[in-house]
């Protein structure tokens, strides 16, 4: 009965969120050229017809599944896709095929992950996370992209191996953590009034730091840099309950910023801009100031769709997306994407909590944190909360790597929910 009900609800609400997007698409397609959208009952269908698909596997695959997170990630993919259309057709037709491949990923996740622990292999994931961050700095293979060497071509095929990096090293974070928590939960170290565990045990920790400077200093990538070493340093804190790992992990990733700060140019140029966009008003910040423009014209109820001037910011259909959408849909509509994050972060602690295995709790946490660091740090980037490091910003902006690896990302989450709602309706039964 729990199954069919999550179901329901779920179909229920994608058939909501079909019916938000195409009405937010056909009001963007009235608003720039002023009728209406010859495709949009195709377009209708093939949305429709791809979420059905996902949610048939989930049935099929996953039936005691959570029945939110499906929902809030195709409301969230189809707004993105509603506004990347709005901004550039041809990215648009892009953005349908990613859109098509996360879901057969998404599929092909509770296809071939049937039992989460068979990815309880530590080392295994992390030599493979570890590899996959570091292949841009592989000569001829790694390329810059605005500054950033995160990306790597192999043939035609173009990729963000950080986004699935990201996947594989909160895997093996977790797994490690199961193993190691007893001992990293000890603290026998005293400095003065505070207690840590000994220096011996805070060789992970180090590590992590380490790669986190690496993707820094190396690849120019100020925001998986961070989002890497947060991952780790939360699922520290997690595992352990010690406070302690999060006041190290700040101090230890300042300290990196501070030295990268004051030996990179681009990562100076990101600061200055973020301390003073004014300086240089028509070129390093004008990408900000702008985006704050189309936020400030917004308002709170928005220009509507398709009656802004989103095309205005450079970058509007990855970094600057949310932007976009805030001019025109204002803050009210820029509050509900945030919320929608929010319900989807919060439905994978709400899994974590429930699950009845360290690393399925660890590994939900995980996950949810990476989604919910990404945001943060994308929107925080945007309204000057931090510096703009570039990250996307999940399900909404522009980009294959991302769209698929996220999707990945979500039928992890559904299959923690699917196991443990099981093994806990079996042991009630029992």
């Amino acid at each position: 009965m729990i199954g069919a009900h999550r179901r329901t609800t779920e179909l229920g609400l994608i058939v909501l969120a079909v019916l938000v997007v195409g009405g937010a698409y056909t009001l963007a397609s009235l608003g720039t050229e002023a009728s209406l959208p010859a495709n949009v009952i195709p377009f209708l269908g093939v949305i429709f017809g791809l979420l059905v698909g996902a949610h048939l596997a989930v049935r099929r695959l996953a039936p005691l599944a959570d029945g939110i997170l499906l929902p809030l990630a195709a409301l969230l993919n189809g707004l993105g896709y509603v506004w990347i259309a709005r901004l550039d057709k041809d990215l648009a037709a892009l953005q349908a095929t990613w859109t098509a491949l996360g879901i057969l990923g998404f599929v092909l996740t509770l296809v071939f992950v049937r039992r989460m622990r068979d990815l309880d292999t530590p080392y295994t994931l992390m030599i493979v996370g570890v590899g996959l961050l570091l292949l841009p700095l592989v000569p001829g293979v790694g390329r810059t992209i605005n500054g950033a060497k995160i990306w790597v071509s192999l043939g035609p095929v173009s990729f963000q191996p950080g986004e699935f990096a990201k996947i594989a090293l909160a895997i093996s974070f977790a797994a490690y953590l199961v193993r190691k928590r007893e001992v990293l939960s000890m603290a026998t170290f005293k400095v003065g009034p505070f207690s840590f565990p000994e220096p011996r045990d805070l060789g992970p920790v180090m590590l992590a730091w380490g790669f986190s400077l690496l993707v820094m200093f190396f690849e120019k990538d100020l925001g998986s840099s961070l989002l890497f070493f947060a991952l780790f340093i939360t699922m520290v804190w997690i595992a352990t309950q010690r406070a302690t790992y999060l006041a190290l992990g700040t101090v230890l990733f300042s300290v990196g910023a501070l030295f990268a700060w004051r030996t990179f140019d681009h990562v100076q140029t990101r600061v200055d801009v973020w301390l003073d966009p004014w300086q240089d008003p028509s070129g390093k910040g004008f990408q900000v100031i702008q985006g704050w423009f189309s936020l400030a014209a917004g308002g709170v109820t928005g220009k509507g769709p398709g009656l802004g001037q989103p095309n205005l910011i450079p970058a509007a259909d990855t970094d600057f997306i949310f932007a976009a959408i805030g001019e025109e849909l204002g803050l009210l509509g820029g509050s509900l994407v945030l919320v929608a994050f929010v319900l989807m972060v919060g439905a994978g602690f709400r899994i974590a909590l429930t699950a009845d295995r360290e690393f399925d709790k660890l590994l939900a946490a995980g996950l949810s944190t990476l989604l919910g660091v990404q945001a943060f740090i994308i929107v925080g980037g945007i309204t000057r909360l931090l510096p703009l490091t570039g990250v996307t910003l999940p399900f909404i902006s522009y980009g294959g790597s991302s769209l698929v690896a996220n999707y990945i990302l979500l039928a992890l989450l559904l299959r923690i929910s699917d196991d443990s709602t099981r093994r806990l309706n079996e042991g009630s039964a029992a």
